[in-house]
């Protein structure tokens, strides 16, 4: 199973489409975005995010609050709303 989950990189911290048997710091998939805390920023690839959650990755519950504030949810229903 796929996990998207954070990854720590200095002070930034990668949004990472990671296998769930990986250690925190193993390889990942692929980078899809970067939350900084103390800045309180983020950039995220919205249409990669999309593709691995459309496969079935689960979030954990903090890429889950990052992903709902960003509404990237919100995105993910219109297009299941537009392939039907």
């Amino acid at each position: 199973m796929v996990k998207l989950r954070l990854k720590r990189c200095g002070r930034k911290q990668r949004i990472v489409a990671i296998d769930v048997r990986s250690r925190r710091e193993g390889r990942d998939l692929r980078k899809v975005g970067f939350y900084d805390p103390i800045e309180n920023q983020t950039h995220l690839n919205v249409p990669a995010i999309l593709y691995f959650l459309e496969k079935g990755a689960q979030p954990t519950g903090t890429v889950h609050d990052i992903l709902k504030k960003a509404g990237v949810f919100t995105e993910l229903r219109f297009n299941h709303t537009q392939f039907t």
